[in-house]
Parts: structure tokens; sequence; C-alpha cells
């Protein structure tokens, strides 16, 4: 597997920990006592409109999505993209989330990856020009 193929390969499964993550925040929320009730009562420390949820879904839909354009966009796309979709998430993990032990530990996992992610898109930058540039 080429450097790029393995790069886009650990960025793919990098936004999977982060989803993975993401979604076992929030059931191991369900289980806290009282928590589905104030569910089912319309807040979860605020109150829970369509549009709130489809808010919610579209930044949801960022993580989810680059899990495939990770391995898909060529390498300047991908790098722009990564960052970007990581400073978004990441903007949503430490402002949506809660103080409960488990969620800071969870939104502690994430933001490493997605700091992982950043680094991983712009520390290869360099050798990749140069191999570029390297005749044959």
């Amino acid at each position: 597997m080429s450097a790029t193929g393995h790069n886009r390969t650990r960025l793919s499964a990098l936004w999977v920990v982060v989803m993975f993550n993401m979604v076992f925040a929030d059931i191991l929320t369900f289980i806290k006592p009282g928590a589905l009730l104030e569910l089912w009562a319309g807040r979860a420390g605020v109150t829970i409109t369509d549009s709130l949820l489809l808010v919610f879904a579209l930044l949801l839909e960022i993580p989810i999505a680059m899990i495939v354009l990770s391995r898909v966009l060529q390498p300047e796309a991908n790098r722009w993209a990564n960052t970007a979709a990581a400073v978004i998430t990441a903007l949503f993990v430490v402002g949506g989330g809660s103080a409960a032990p488990h969620y800071i530990f969870f939104a502690a996992v994430e933001i490493a990856c997605m700091a992982l992610i950043v680094w991983s898109v712009w520390a290869g930058r360099g050798s990749e020009r140069a191999r570029l540039s390297v005749p044959l």
C-alpha cells in the first residue's frame, strides 16, 4: 500500500474512532437515571426542537462523511476537508457536551483523534511534494 493509501486508511479509521466515541458517550448518558425521562419530556439541558435535531444531524453527518471522504478525496482537498471537519466537530464536541466524567473522557479521546487527524494531513505535506517532484 502506498504512503498516501496508508494515510487515507489511517484517517478513515480515526474518523471511525471519533464516531464510536460520540455514539457510546450518548449511549452511556442514556443509562444515567432520569436521562431518558428528560429526553421524553423534550429537554436535555435545552428544549429539544425539530430545528435543533436537524442542526445536530448536520453536525453529526460531518464525521460520518469523513469516514468515506478521507479515502476518496485527492490529497489537497483531503487535507482541507479533514482540517475543516476536525475543527467543526471539535467545536461541537466541546460546546455540546456534558460535564459528566464519562462524557469528558470520551470528548478527550475524540479531540485527541481529531488533533491526530489534523497533524497527519499537514505533517507529510513537504515529503509529499518532494516525492511528486522527483523525476522517474
